[in-house]
């Protein structure tokens, strides 16, 4: 009867521990998405629609500005290193607390921005703390979890994080208005009043008998730095792909598509669906044919569904996105668990911050490139970032065969 108790005590909290992760990583995934669901609001809010036959003439701004913004945005992600560095200094749950709260706070702040650059300049300064957040709720998630169930909540956490990014795009798509995306980013304070009672149940992982050791930041040790770099390779690819996939959506379906946003909204409320059945596809490939190889196939499907997407007119645009949704649920768990299980308890937050890098400097070539690219057809209407989408996707792709250069983590014991 004792062993029944404790081991329900024990499911209670795997449970409350969870729920909490998962809120945490809901609330930073519905910041940081706000601003990329409401671009084209924006961009038509602080635009000035040009003659010429190009983006600006359809969405108010240029390619080249929109990409330049967004990737601003990400560039001021690489903050995001020594702010996850301190948290193998600090401890994790002491800079996650501090980061989400923060980040919400200014978030919300940008409601108020008179102007498209003011509005990249305050998220620019949330960006890092949320980035942070979303790499610390990875290594807790791992450190709290066994060998087993590690993908098991990396999946809760992924499905967290896609929910909050849905849910921006859902509330986009409902308020409408002159004003509309400055109500969408005010809701980012919402969070701020019940968000640390979750955290005060999240505990703070230890190891080595319950003693924290600290690394210096930005430290890696010697011989893991090549397997640092191969993982920043791979992340850097995807943000390579994910970076324009995601950031032109908006812009792109709404503003080139005309498609309405209670339409796009309704589009992203149904890839729900779509995102759970690519997670549920991650927990499986994870374990059956490993972290590598479904990194693999995450990676190719979200290239595929974005140049779909981006390729054709409003059923091409409806389909990639839905499928889009999937592979990015299909990718999510399988590279968070492979970025966080190769390395040791000393320097995890560390190597988090490196891969956090990796995956800006991606995000901010494809955006900048797409942009450019963009700016450079002259074409306007269906299939007009077609050709944006496949230069910019695909020089890339060989190589994900780096990957065989790192070993399988899905069995590993954490250190």
């Amino acid at each position: 009867m004792a062993d029944a108790s404790i081991d329900a005590a024990a499911r209670r909290d795997w449970l409350h521990v969870t729920v909490a992760l998962f809120l945490v990583a809901l609330v930073a995934g519905f910041a940081q998405f706000g601003a990329v669901a409401s671009l084209d609001d924006v961009a038509r809010h602080f635009g000035h629609p040009a003659t010429s036959q190009s983006l600006q003439s359809v969405v108010g701004l240029s390619g080249s500005v929109l990409g330049t913004g967004l990737a601003i945005l990400r560039l001021a992600s690489l903050v995001a290193l020594p702010l996850a560095s301190l948290a193998d200094r600090w401890g994790r749950t002491n800079v996650l607390r501090r980061a989400l709260l923060v980040g919400l706070v200014i978030t919300a702040g940008a409601s108020l921005s008179p102007s498209y650059w003011l509005f990249v300049a305050c998220f620019a300064l949330a960006r890092p703390l949320l980035s942070t957040t979303s790499a610390l709720v990875q290594v807790i998630t791992v450190e709290l979890s066994s060998t087993k169930g590690r993908i098991d909540r990396l999946v809760i956490i992924s499905a967290g994080a896609g929910i909050g990014a849905g849910l921006a795009a859902i509330l986009h798509g409902l308020i409408r208005g002159p004003d509309s995306f400055r109500w969408l980013f005010a809701l980012a304070v919402v969070p701020v009043f019940f968000v640390r009672p979750l955290l005060r149940r999240i505990p703070e992982p230890t190891f080595h008998d319950g003693v924290m050791t600290f690394a210096r930041i930005g430290a890696v040790p010697r011989g893991l730095r090549g397997r640092v770099a191969i993982v920043g390779v791979m992340v850097f690819i995807i943000g390579v792909i994910a970076g324009p996939a995601s950031g032109f959506t908006f812009v792109y379906g709404e503003g080139v598509l005309k498609i309405s946003p209670g339409v796009v909204a309704s589009v992203v409320a149904f890839s729900a669906v779509t995102g759970l059945v690519g997670l549920l596809l991650s927990r499986y490939f994870s374990r059956v044919i490993g972290r590598r190889w479904t990194i693999v196939v995450g990676t190719l499907a979200t290239a595929a569904t974005a140049s779909l997407a981006y390729g054709g007119g409003k059923i091409a645009f409806v389909v990639g996105y839905m499928s889009g949704v999937a592979a990015g649920g299909l990718l999510a768990p399988a590279i968070a668990a492979l970025s966080t299980e190769l390395f040791s308890h000393t320097f995890r937050a560390t190597a988090a911050g490196w891969i956090v890098v990796a995956g800006v400097l991606g995000a901010m070539t494809g955006l900048l490139v797409f942009g450019l690219i963009g700016d450079s057809v002259h074409v306007t209407g269906a299939g007009s970032l077609r050709l944006p989408a496949l230069l910019t996707f695909l020089p890339l792709l060989p190589l994900l065969l780096l990957l065989t250069r790192l070993p399988e983590s899905s069995t590993m014991d954490l250190a």
